[in-house]
């Protein structure tokens, strides 16, 4: 049994349903940003489906029903390995990316995406971004030039901008303070 996933995002999703289905005597077949491959197995095909979106809701994950969905889902793990491999290219935009990637016209692509998330497709990409800023920040081995340069910011005040403006702080309060405020990735819209 097939499920697309809503709401994976990291490779500790992954680990946690593995073993909290697993826990349950469900075996997985596989498992990947957004897909969970069951075996089948003998019993009430709608009992061993309601402990799988039982485990998924404890979780925060849902199943996809939909064709649409799944594109969308697919999408956001695209941009999510974008983010996770700077530096970005600054000769190709945004929206001729993700038309090559998923073979549709940007604006079908924008406009479904905005439907099913309540923000546009550049929204969501600079919270995503936004939040790999305050990661390299974290780290501490980048100056805030070299972030912009990394994640492809026409220049430091750029970034800074709209950092401010998502975050409601500057980058230097940011890197300053004792607490860092990061999302995580499943929680970004």
């Amino acid at each position: 049994m097939k499920l697309n996933i809503k709401n994976m995002v990291c490779s500790r999703c992954l680990k946690v349903l593995r073993q909290e289905l697993e826990q349950l005597g469900i075996k997985v077949s596989s498992i990947e940003l957004g897909v969970l491959v069951i075996d089948e197995m003998a019993g009430n095909h709608t009992e061993i489906l309601a402990k799988i979106e039982s485990v998924l809701h404890t979780n925060k994950f849902e199943i996809i029903h939909s064709p649409e969905e799944v594109l969308v889902e697919k999408i956001k793990h695209f941009l999510l390995r974008k983010i996770e491999e700077p530096p970005l290219d600054s000769t190709v935009n945004l929206s001729q990316i993700l038309s090559t990637e998923f073979n549709h016209e940007y604006k079908s692509l924008s406009k479904l995406f905005s439907h099913f998330e309540n923000t546009t497709l550049e929204k969501y990409f600079i919270k995503l971004k936004i939040e790999k800023v305050k990661q390299l920040i974290q780290l501490r081995q980048y100056t805030f030039s070299e972030i912009g340069h990394l994640l492809d910011y026409s220049s430091v005040n750029h970034l800074s901008r709209q950092f401010k403006e998502i975050t409601g702080e500057s980058m230097t309060e940011y890197k300053n303070a004792e607490l860092a405020n990061r999302r995580p990735y499943d929680e970004i819209s």
